[in-house]
């Protein structure tokens, strides 16, 4: 493995398996060279730059969603107290619609659309039958420019199962209520809600048949991953400085940790026979569920195994609870609040919940160095919210959303931005396709690119 054949594609092979490199010192001139060429995906310095969405459904609880105030000076919402410390790493916006989530005269189903046009910004069609029509995603519009440079144009998570037909919503398909990123009007990209088939998507080298077999045959052998490119790790190994060899053995050991995680979820999910179905590779909790998925996203993110990724956190409607934080109750029948206080006071420990998660992912990717000596979270651009305002009500207007990640230096976090009227969400995806390097007239509703953010 000679220095001059490394690069930011370079793996660690081994026995069907394959792992992308993270960003090394004794590297970096090559690596910024061989991205600096690139104006698709990269940053001013040269580096990757990253897009990430995450959805939260339902709506929220407004009173403590909404921030105090506006610009630098603003006062966040209780819900978003484990937030506080990358307050300089974020913005919220209030006045952010998206129009084609409401009805338009066809009726209720309010939560398949909200769904179905949140990255679409595009009218799904009402039907549950085959005739589904929606559009491409704003993801997938990325993901096809920069197709070519990672192994992954994209990756799509969920903690859902996988629908793609029958009726799911007020006559609505529920392929639009399960899939958040569409390749076409028709296709949508399948998620993925199984830890272990994403770690093997990720890690695993060769067709779809052939990660399969070799996953078999380290299972049977009962080895890690990472025994199988030992040779190769090795060999990277002696032409490495100091501190980049502690990087790679710091990257391999939190590989490694997260085939535990996998490993243990799976054995918690063989228990004595409750009557129902035990999920297969998935954790107990739904915490561990949605953070061991982020722990891939920056993983994937980490290794330029992909720069584009999408994690439908829960569909819209999802009638889930909460009962490690002690809502017993269903998601979306609280969410029909009519003003009672208790289930306003459940909705806002959710609120809560989910944006720990999103802490937790920012701890992540704050504390992960990228190629340029900037952090993953600086050359990152993560939309975070949901489709729902008020639950109760329904309204695809001053829909909550969060914009995480300085886009390599293109945005200005530490914010509220407060439009003071309804601005197209669409807007936000053309600037963000745009600093991508996407160059595009329009997309879905949008009325021009978004400067404020």
């Amino acid at each position: 493995m000679e220095k001059s054949h490394l690069s930011r594609r370079s793996f660690l092979r081994g026995f069907g398996a394959a792992l992308s490199l993270p960003a090394f010192e004794s590297f970096r001139p090559l690596m910024a060279a061989s991205t600096t060429a690139r104006a698709v995906a990269t940053t001013a310095s040269g580096a990757p730059l990253r897009m990430a969405y995450l959805y939260i459904p339902n709506g929220v609880n407004l009173e403590h969603w909404r921030p105090d105030g506006t610009s630098e000076k603003y006062k966040m919402g209780s819900s978003f107290a484990a937030m506080e410390k990358h307050r300089a790493d974020f913005q919220i916006f209030t006045g952010f619609e998206q129009q084609n989530a409401k009805n338009g005269g066809d009726g209720p189903g309010d939560h398949a659309r909200g769904t179905a046009a949140f990255l679409t910004s595009a009218r799904p069609r009402k039907t549950a039958g085959s005739d589904i029509q929606l559009g491409i995603s704003v993801d997938q519009v990325a993901a096809h420019a920069v197709a070519s440079q990672t192994r992954l144009p994209s990756l799509e998570l969920s903690t859902d199962g996988v629908r793609k037909s029958g009726q799911c919503d007020s006559g609505y398909s529920c392929a639009y209520q399960f899939n958040l990123s569409w390749r076409s009007e028709t296709q949508p990209m399948t998620p993925e809600s199984n830890p272990r088939a994403v770690f093997e998507r990720l890690f695993g080298a060769g067709s779809s048949d052939e990660r399969a077999k070799s996953l078999g045959q380290r299972l049977a052998s009962k080895k890690s991953v990472l025994d199988f490119i030992s040779n190769d790790a090795k060999a990277m190994h002696r032409h490495l400085g100091r501190n980049d060899r502690q990087k790679l053995d710091e990257y391999l050991t939190g590989v490694r940790e997260i085939e535990k995680q996998i490993e243990k979820a799976e054995s918690l999910g063989l228990p004595a026979d409750p009557g129902v179905p035990a999920p297969e590779g998935k954790p107990e909790t739904y915490g561990e569920h949605v953070r061991l998925m982020l722990d891939m996203m920056v993983l994937a993110f980490k290794t330029d195994t992909t720069r584009i990724s999408t994690f439908l956190m829960a569909h819209d409607g999802s009638n889930r609870s909460f009962a490690e934080i002690g809502v017993n109750d269903g998601h979306h029948n609280i969410s029909h609040h009519k003003g009672d206080k208790q289930n306003l006071e459940k909705i806002a420990k959710i609120d809560t919940f989910y944006l720990q998660q999103l802490s937790y992912f920012l701890d992540k990717l704050k504390s992960t160095e990228d190629v340029d000596g900037k952090s993953l979270l600086h050359n990152s651009m993560i939309v975070y919210g949901g489709c729902i305002s008020d639950g109760d009500r329904h309204n695809h207007n001053d829909l909550p959303i969060v914009l995480a990640g300085h886009g390599g230096g293109a945005f200005k976090p530490g914010r509220h931005v407060n439009f003071g009227e309804d601005v197209p969400l669409s807007n936000l995806y053309l600037r963000m396709l745009d600093e991508f390097g996407v160059k595009e007239p329009r997309f879905g509703d949008s009325t021009g690119l978004l400067r404020k953010v």
